[in-house]
């Protein structure tokens, strides 16, 4: 009897060096998870049930948990390099196979897949045309190539024209853009045109009367041509009127555009290769205070191609593309899973587990939502194996090996007592 309790002893505690030994093994392997062993005694059991003075009949391993606690994050300059700080899993994909991981490091295969080093690729809420994340999932593809330029329609203006300037009267000059004299003031930005050329728009303003001014704009071409933007229904040199009231704001414009204080155009012909220039002009917010000539902003809504200059992933998992022309697309936003029973999981190897009924099914969600944590980018969680605390286990478990292995060896001893009575 002894034997063989003894031999229990000596599984359980080889059972331990084991799992003990995959912890410290694994101390430097990205999120991973320790393991801890779980005993159970045997206990002698007949039909009729067990009794006071019933001898036990050794100890078995129960099982082996997972240790789920949070492991220290580390930072990186691989923005790909992803990190839960709280609960959850990321969800791969591998041909339709599922499976939940810890481990963040991410790179890009050859068709912009987000995917870790063994080729599964990292799911994600989807993103639609318009960068509105919607509830589908689907594995996070990050697009490489140009994002096309879009042509300039709205130009808006906040600006203050002097209400002291000096009036352009009966008998003044005709307005001349290469002619500084012939107006007040003049500022200029840059637009696009359908091809993504940069065009420089130029808006003259030339006092006419009390509260009343002229608005004339000019484009200047990338081969250095210019032209006039003529406004809608107008002929060429005709200029946009801008009444203002006498507190000094804006209160009319004409020929007025779609939006509130705007000046509609006439397309204008370019020689860029690109379609006519369509562009409105909204001056909403700008004023006659007398106070020099100043420009608030200048905004338009036009842009050039643009190459993918970095990927962006923020806490709550959304992703941005950022593109050189200063233009950003969202791509996605990284899901995560978290389950009612997480040592549930059956561990599947490279630091992943699979679903099981223990374990419960998956509540896939956004970062940050209920018990859900936050994405780091550019880090990594570090295994949770703590070292020194292995180590005593180690000297444990070795301990009680070599005391169940000393119990073999005094029952050998007895038996052979036993054998040489005589």
């Amino acid at each position: 009897m002894a034997f063989e309790i003894a031999l229990t002893g000596l599984n359980a505690a080889s059972a331990e060096l084991s799992v003990i030994g995959n912890n410290i093994a694994n101390a430097g392997t990205t999120g991973f998870k320790q393991s801890r062993p779980e005993f159970a005694d045997i206990f002698a059991v007949s039909n009729l049930g067990t009794t006071a003075s019933g001898i036990g009949q050794g100890v078995r391993l129960s099982g082996v948990a997972q240790q789920f606690t949070q492991g220290n994050i580390t930072f990186t300059d691989n923005p790909l390099d992803l990190a839960i700080s709280g609960e959850g899993f990321f969800r791969l994909s591998d041909n339709g196979a599922i499976t939940y991981t810890r481990a963040g490091a991410f790179r890009l295969d050859n068709r912009g897949f987000v995917v870790n080093g063994q080729g599964q690729r990292l799911t994600a809420f989807q993103a639609d045309s318009a960068g509105n994340i919607t509830g589908a999932l689907g594995d996070l593809q990050i697009s490489t190539a140009n994002i096309p330029p879009q042509a300039t329609s709205q130009l808006d203006a906040l600006l203050n024209l002097d209400a002291n300037a000096t009036v352009f009267g009966a008998g003044a000059p005709a307005f001349n853009h290469n002619d500084p004299t012939t107006f007040n003031h003049a500022t200029s930005t840059t637009v696009y045109d359908t091809l993504g050329n940069p065009l420089l728009a130029t808006m003259y303003f030339r006092k006419v009367g009390a509260n009343s001014w002229q608005m004339h704009t000019w484009v200047t071409q990338p081969d250095g041509t210019e032209v006039e933007l003529v406004p809608a229904g107008g002929s060429p040199g005709s200029p946009a009127t801008l009444t203002f009231d006498n507190t000094g704001r804006l209160t009319a414009t004409s020929p007025a555009g779609s939006l509130a204080l705007s000046v509609d155009y006439d397309p204008a012909t370019l020689t860029t290769g690109g379609a006519p220039l369509d562009m409105d002009i909204v001056l909403s917010g700008t004023t006659q205070f007398g106070a020099d000539f100043a420009v608030s902003s200048l905004s338009q809504d036009g842009f050039a191609t643009g190459r993918l200059t970095s990927i962006d992933i923020e806490d709550n998992g959304i992703v941005f593309a950022r593109f050189s022309n200063g233009q950003s697309s969202v791509l996605g936003q990284v899901a995560l899973a978290t389950f009612a029973n997480p040592q549930g999981l059956r561990p599947v190897g490279d630091t992943a587990w699979a679903e099981s009924f223990a374990s419960g099914p998956p509540l896939v969600a956004a970062p940050g939502s209920g018990t859900l944590g936050l994405i780091q980018s550019g880090a990594l969680e570090e295994s949770n194996v703590e070292i020194s605390e292995q180590l005593v286990r180690l000297i444990t478990a070795q301990r009680n090996f070599q005391a169940n292995a000393q119990v073999v060896t005094t029952a050998d001893q007895v038996t052979q007592a036993i054998l040489n009575i005589r």
